[in-house]
């Protein structure tokens, strides 16, 4: 009988009060953590942001290499999956997954050639689409 009982005390489980106190534990680690988690997560979209353009950036330098000049403003990047109009010697498409891709935060790259900033400019606004900002608002260039 006495073995009987010590059994039943090991099978009863966790008290109400050892589960508030993991759980208390549990909510503390998460708000603890959570703003680092976040922290990370936007940067990542500004870095692959950043490698984004220099992919792209690199594709341009090859249809000039192949075309003599960089695509204008009207042809847009468009012109590195799709040989644009009057474009001798197009030998495309320049992207590897033959689309454009949008930046990280789901709009389009902005292209103008010839560029203020170089032979062209290609940026995106960040998270807030408008110029300038700080954090993960902040632009990303390629000059």
């Amino acid at each position: 009988m006495l073995f009987k009982s010590k059994f039943a005390r090991a099978q009863r489980g966790f008290t109400l009060l050892e589960l508030l106190v993991v759980l208390v534990i549990l909510g503390m680690l998460a708000a603890l953590a959570g703003p680092r988690v976040m922290k990370y997560i936007s940067s990542a979209k500004s870095d692959t942001a950043k490698l984004q353009i220099e992919e792209l950036a690199a594709a341009l330098d090859m249809y000039k290499l192949e075309v003599g000049r960089h695509p204008n403003t009207q042809e847009g990047l468009q012109a590195l999956v799709e040989a644009p109009g009057g474009a001798t010697n197009w030998n495309g498409p320049y992207l590897k997954k033959k689309t454009v891709p949008k930046d990280p935060w789901g709009a389009d790259y902005n292209y103008v050639s010839p560029g203020q900033h170089g032979t062209f400019d290609l940026y995106t606004h960040g998270a807030d689409g408008r110029e300038g900002g700080e954090g993960e608002d902040r632009d990303v260039v390629s000059w």
